[in-house]
């Protein structure tokens, strides 16, 4: 691949997902193209690559599919998964009792793990919400993770990765090879296809968002957008997860932090600046 071959691809790349490549990652587009490259039997990742940036759209969503990580597991980083339990579930318990209904989003969900591990959460404390209507809604640039999301079966590793045997035993069935989740969690998740780039009112509004382990791929300009429109599809009270190792801190005004080592930060209101966060502890 030519210096310039790598330059029109990040680009590309770039604009269609805010996926940022430089330089020295070279070598990671190649590797990640390159099952690409054999599947559809093209004859080099310059081959796939002239053909994607050439206009043909089945190409151009097969390279970005291909760069989108999916590294990742049942309850990652587990203590943000504890603090919704505990703290914002409670909140929204009470703060909802007059409309019983609530909605949590999660952002480059990947092949489901997130999204099926935040309706384990809620589930485990069913009992605390009878008779609600509760959403959780999956969204993935990748329309291959999204449709392996939507099936809902995972290897044997999959589901070793920080899934308690209890829960696996309580929420999954052996299917052959697979461990499938079972119609109580599939009922509460749906799964879209959708670029976080893209406008996002058409999701509608949501009480809490979950964007973990994205915003770290992106330039400094992407991140100030998806913040921006993540913020304008938050409820007033809502709370935004982010990564362990991601922070908002020289980068958005539209959130201010509630527990900074977890990365939970409450929607910010420039006209109600100190309006109660569903992320704080409150005496309930």
């Amino acid at each position: 691949m030519t210096p310039e071959e790598f330059e029109n691809a990040a680009r590309f790349i770039r604009d269609r997902s805010g996926l940022v490549l430089t330089r020295d990652k070279t070598y990671l587009l190649e590797n990640r193209l390159m099952p690409v490259v054999r599947d559809l039997r093209k004859k080099s990742v310059s081959e796939l690559l002239a053909g994607a940036l050439g206009g043909d759209e089945a190409l151009q969503t097969a390279v970005v599919e291909a760069m989108m990580a999916k590294d990742t597991a049942f309850f990652r980083d587990w203590k943000p998964f504890v603090h919704f339990r505990t703290v914002v579930l409670p909140n929204l318990r009470v703060s909802r009792g007059m409309k019983p209904r609530f909605r949590i989003l999660s952002a480059g969900v990947s092949n489901g793990q997130e999204a099926h591990s935040i309706a384990m959460t809620i589930r485990d404390v069913a009992s605390s919400f009878p008779g609600w209507d509760i959403d959780v809604v999956g969204i993935d640039i990748s329309g291959a993770a999204v449709a392996a999301a939507s099936k809902g079966a995972y290897s044997q590793f999959d589901v070793q990765r920080g899934l308690p045997i209890r829960t696996l035993l309580q929420y999954f069935t052996k299917q052959d090879d697979a461990w499938v989740i079972n119609d109580a969690i599939r009922g509460m998740v749906s799964f879209q296809t959708w670029n976080l780039l893209d406008d996002l009112f058409p999701l509608g509004r949501f009480d809490a968002v979950f964007c973990r382990n994205v915003l770290v791929y992106l330039d400094l300009k992407t991140k100030q957008d998806v913040l921006g429109k993540l913020s304008r599809v938050l409820v007033d009270d809502g709370v935004l997860y982010l990564g362990l190792n991601e922070t908002i801190a020289g980068v958005t005004s539209h959130f201010r932090t509630i527990v900074p080592e977890l990365a939970i930060y409450a929607a910010h209101r420039a006209d109600r600046p100190a309006a109660l966060s569903l992320a704080s502890k409150v005496d309930l």
